[in-house]
């Protein structure tokens, strides 16, 4: 099991309660052969909410996560603003994160955040949120959306619950839906860039340089920058590029590679402090 998925099995054992987990296990041990049925052999919906919600622990115990997070919604359903409500809400939505029903899991955390923002278990309810929507990202070549909500989402954990456990993997969530996002700019200005169409292009480099400076891509969006201006004949703005380039990461390729093109056409690195450049290269010195 990797990292997250430990952490976020052990915080929902310890808002499910281990005793009441313990409790049902003799029942499971009859049980663990069919996932798809529920130990709990369709009991009402109208029971107790303690017996419901004990009824969706011992189906997650089982393996039967669709029946546990049933349960857990028919305790919101019946029971609504109450202790056992709330402890569901936590509930559903980790099952449905752990089937994969991550809308689902985003409208349920959501609605837990929307009626619980201080309550013990809401900084755990807004990082599966943010899970919801890291699970989500794909490649650079496609939409991007879910890298804008992932950040959105974990910045909230990040912000708000500075002291909790999931400080750490929110950040490291947070660049990595950066450098997604960063990833995609790229992409796009490297698609106008050999159609030479290099105004369009160095629009996207600029993005990453400005907006993302502290992402995997800076190197590259640094030397495409070099590139396109080079094609150009922008000679100044090229030599800028490559000189913030080579002072911030002196020993990388795509360094090496820009030296080379303008030593091609007997130039070197050189700084024009009035570029744009040159004061996004000061934003890089100083890490914001």
């Amino acid at each position: 099991m990797s990292h997250v998925g430990s952490v976020v099995v052990k915080k929902a054992v310890r808002v499910a309660g281990l005793c009441v987990l313990m409790s049902v296990a003799g029942v499971l041990a009859s049980c663990q052969s069919d996932p798809d049925i529920d130990i709990t052999k369709l009991a009402a919906e109208t029971d107790p909410p303690e017996v419901l919600y004990n009824q969706g622990l011992a189906n997650i115990k089982a393996g039967n996560m669709s029946e546990a997070a049933r349960k857990f919604d028919a305790v919101d359903a019946q029971h609504p603003f109450s202790e056992w409500s709330r402890k569901s809400l936590v509930m559903s939505t980790f099952t449905k994160y752990r089937l994969g029903r991550y809308a689902d899991a985003i409208a349920t955390g959501n609605r837990y955040m929307n009626l619980y923002p201080k309550s013990e278990d809401a900084a755990y309810a807004q990082y599966l949120v943010g899970l919801s929507y890291w699970k989500q990202i794909s490649s650079v070549t496609q939409d991007q959306k879910n890298s804008v909500k992932t950040i959105e989402a974990m910045q909230r954990v990040v912000d708000e619950f500075p002291n909790s456990e999931y400080v750490d993997d929110a950040q490291a969530k947070i660049r990595f839906a950066r450098d997604q996002l960063a990833g995609k700019e790229m992409q796009v200005g490297r698609y106008y860039l050999e159609r030479k169409e290099y105004l369009a292009s160095i629009q996207r480099f600029r993005v990453v340089v400005e907006r993302y400076p502290n992402t995997n891509q800076i190197e590259e969006a640094l030397a495409r920058l070099v590139e396109a201006y080079y094609a150009m004949g922008v000679v100044q703005e090229a030599q800028t590029a490559a000189a913030v380039l080579g002072h911030n990461y002196p020993d990388s390729q795509w360094y090496a590679d820009s030296y080379q093109l303008l030593q091609k056409g007997g130039l070197e690195p050189r700084e024009n402090a009035g570029s744009w450049i040159a004061r996004a290269g000061k934003q890089l010195l100083t890490g914001s």
